[in-house]
C-alpha cells in the first residue's frame, strides 16, 4: 500500500473527523497543510477543482468528501470497524445527517459574531473578511444554504438534549454500542463548537455528551508527519493508480466508461471537476484526469452528494 497523505487545515471540522478516523484505525500518515480558502494551487492540481477539506491522497489516487475518505480507510485497515456488520444502515444514515444538519448548525453557531470576534481576536481584519468572502461562495450555486442564526439557535436545544438523552439511556460508551463512524461524524460538529468560549457551553452543559465527546477525541490523531505539498505532488507524479474497483454495475443515467463527463458536489462547495469517468459503482464514481504539475491521477468521489454531467 502507498502512504497515506491527508491535505487538510488544523481548524478544519471535517479534517478533524478524518484525523479522528485516523487516529480510531491506528494508523500513520502524512499531513500537508492546505490553505482555509481560495486560492488552493497544489490541491486543485490533484483533485481538478475540487476545493473542500479534506482530501485524502494514495499515491496517485485522490479521494474527495471525507464519507469516502471513511471508506477507503476502512479498506487499508479492516479493523476496528466504522460500520460494524449489522449496523451498517444505521450508522451511515445517522453519520449522514450529522455530516449535514449537525454541522449545519455548528456553523452557523461559530459564524456569529460575538463567537467570530472571540476566535479571530488576533487575526487581522483583512483577513477574517477573506475567509467570510470565501464561505459565502462556497455555498453559492449548490443546493444548500447557510442556516440562520435564529434559527440554528432555536433549534440546537432539541439536537443537543435528543443525544444527551439517548447517551445517558444507552449501553455502551459510544452512540450504538461500539465505536463507529456514527461517533466521529457527530463529533467534530461539537469539537468545533468547543473551540470558541462563546459556543462551547452549548456541548459542556450537556454531562453525557461532554463524557462521550472526551472518549471519541481521545481515540486521538495516529501518527502524523508532516510533508510539503510539493512532495505530494511528486509522490503522485512518481505513482501509478491502483486497480479499479472489482464491480459490476449499470449507472442508471446512462453514463458509460470512457466518457469525458464533469462530476460536481450537488449541496455546496460544487467546483465541477472534469476528465474521464473509469468506473461508476454503488458507492463510488472514480474520473481519470491530467494534468501537467502530477501526470495521471485517479479521482474518487462518494455517489451520495454529487452528480455526473
Amino acid at each position: 500500500m502507498s502512504e497515506l497523505i491527508l491535505h487538510h487545515y488544523p481548524q478544519s471540522p471535517f479534517a478533524e473527523k478524518a484525523r479522528l478516523l485516523l487516529g480510531f484505525k491506528g494508523l500513520s500518515w502524512n499531513s500537508v497543510r492546505i490553505s482555509p480558502v481560495m486560492p488552493k494551487p497544489d490541491l486543485t492540481a490533484l483533485t481538478g477543482g475540487y476545493r473542500k477539506t479534506p482530501v485524502l491522497q494514495v499515491g496517485a489516487d485522490i479521494y474527495c468528501d471525507s464519507a469516502l475518505i471513511a471508506r477507503r480507510l476502512e479498506q487499508e485497515k479492516s479493523s476496528p470497524a466504522l460500520f460494524p456488520e449489522g449496523q451498517e444502515m444505521i450508522v451511515q444514515a445517522f453519520a449522514a445527517w450529522a455530516d449535514s444538519v449537525v454541522f449545519s448548525h455548528a456553523v452557523s453557531l461559530v459564524f456569529q459574531p460575538e463567537s467570530l470576534a472571540e476566535k479571530f481576536a488576533n487575526v487581522p481584519p483583512q483577513a477574517l473578511q477573506m475567509l467570510v468572502t470565501d464561505r459565502a461562495a462556497l455555498f453559492s450555486g449548490g443546493t444548500a444554504s447557510r442556516l440562520q442564526l435564529d434559527v440554528a439557535k432555536h433549534q440546537w436545544p432539541a439536537i443537543i438534549s435528543r443525544l444527551e438523552q439517548q447517551l445517558q439511556r444507552q449501553e455502551g460508551d459510544f452512540l450504538f454500542g461500539e465505536p463507529s463512524i456514527a461517533d466521529f461524524s457527530m463529533a467534530h460538529p461539537l469539537w468545533f463548537l468547543t473551540g470558541s468560549a462563546v459556543t462551547s457551553p452549548q456541548v459542556e452543559a450537556y454531562p453525557a455528551v461532554s463524557a462521550w465527546l472526551g472518549r471519541v477525541l481521545g481515540f486521538g490523531h495516529g501518527t502524523a508527519s508532516e510533508m510539503s505539498a510539493e512532495q505530494a505532488l511528486e509522490v503522485a507524479r512518481a505513482a501509478t493508480p491502483a486497480a479499479l474497483p472489482d464491480e459490476v454495475f449499470e449507472e442508471p443515467n446512462g453514463f458509460k466508461t470512457g466518457q469525458q463527463v464533469v462530476i460536481a458536489a450537488t449541496d455546496y462547495g460544487v467546483d465541477p471537476v472534469a476528465g474521464e469517468l473509469l468506473f461508476a459503482g454503488r458507492e463510488e464514481l472514480i474520473l481519470r484526469r491530467t494534468d501537467e504539475r502530477v501526470g495521471t491521477v485517479h479521482v474518487h468521489f462518494p455517489r451520495l452528494g454529487f452528480r455526473i454531467s
